[in-house]
């Protein structure tokens, strides 16, 4: 079913992803009232109307293009937690982020973007990164390499002893043994620096722009669409204990992903020596 899907549906995919955001997200950047933001868990997570009416407008959209599949967006299980128990049943799941970077959205930033991944049986199999305000369009296909406005997008390696420039969890999304952990990156030869929007910090690496990420946090519709873009252009990643990232949940916290193996590697290793 997926195959045959995407064999057929990417373009329509990628409209419904364009259309969601011209008619619902952007025109309502920088044109936000207050009483159309809401504080979620804190003055750092926040959720806006555009949030909602795009989810809303997506799931619609392509739940229709791909009939018996269902959606797990940020804003449905904020509502209901349970929402998430499909990433590991036997049904199609679209998972979504109507607007990754809300907080960026809200103060008029253009880094935010929509994020889309096609996943079955707890693999992700297509991912669509669009960041409306940049005028950028990300598709990645498992096994079939990755692009950006059409063009391959390469992830590449550092440079022998190049400092790597890292991208962090909040500290106010973090447990004290997270905290422990990131701050081994604080060291000779690295360049941690807090994350903007997850989607487009992995849409970094894939550019080859930014060495690698260190997150502390797993839900899903933050990273499925990156870590596969991630993976197609040529990166890796791992969480701490050195396994795969699994989109259900239960992951092994911090994880990374980077441009190259090497550079995975000594991310997880600063990391296990910060604990």
């Amino acid at each position: 079913m997926i195959e045959d899907f995407l064999a057929h549906g990417m373009t329509d995919v990628e409209e419904a992803v364009r259309k969601a955001a011209a008619v619902e997200v952007m025109p309502r950047f920088r044109q936000l009232a207050a009483h159309e933001i809401v504080e979620k868990n804190g003055p750092h997570d926040l959720v806006t109307v555009a949030d909602r009416l795009a989810e809303e407008h997506l799931t619609a959209s392509l739940t229709a293009l791909l009939p018996g599949s269902v959606v797990v967006g940020e804003e449905a299980v904020h509502a209901d937690p349970a929402t998430t128990d499909a990433l590991s049943g036997d049904t199609p799941v679209w998972i979504v982020d109507p607007v990754d970077g809300t907080r960026q959205f809200v103060h008029g930033d253009p880094g935010f973007c929509t994020l889309v991944a096609l996943a079955f049986q707890g693999q992700v199999h297509a991912s669509w990164t669009y960041a409306p305000a940049l005028e950028e369009m990300a598709v990645a296909v498992r096994g079939e390499g990755a692009v950006l406005n059409g063009r391959a997008l390469i992830a590449g390696a550092p440079a022998p002893d190049a400092v790597l420039d890292v991208a962090t969890s909040h500290p106010d999304f973090t447990t004290p043994d997270e905290k422990r952990a990131l701050l081994g990156l604080w060291a000779e030869g690295v360049l941690p620096r807090p994350c903007g929007s997850a989607g487009l910090e992995y849409l970094a690496i894939a550019k080859g722009e930014l060495d690698a990420v260190a997150f502390s946090w797993e839900n899903s519709w933050d990273h499925a669409a990156g870590l596969l873009l991630v993976g197609e252009a040529g990166g890796t990643h791992a969480t701490l204990d050195g396994t795969p990232f699994r989109i259900a949940g239960g992951n092994a916290l911090p994880f990374t992903a980077g441009r190259d193996r090497a550079t995975v590697t000594r991310v997880l290793e600063l990391l296990r020596a910060g604990r």
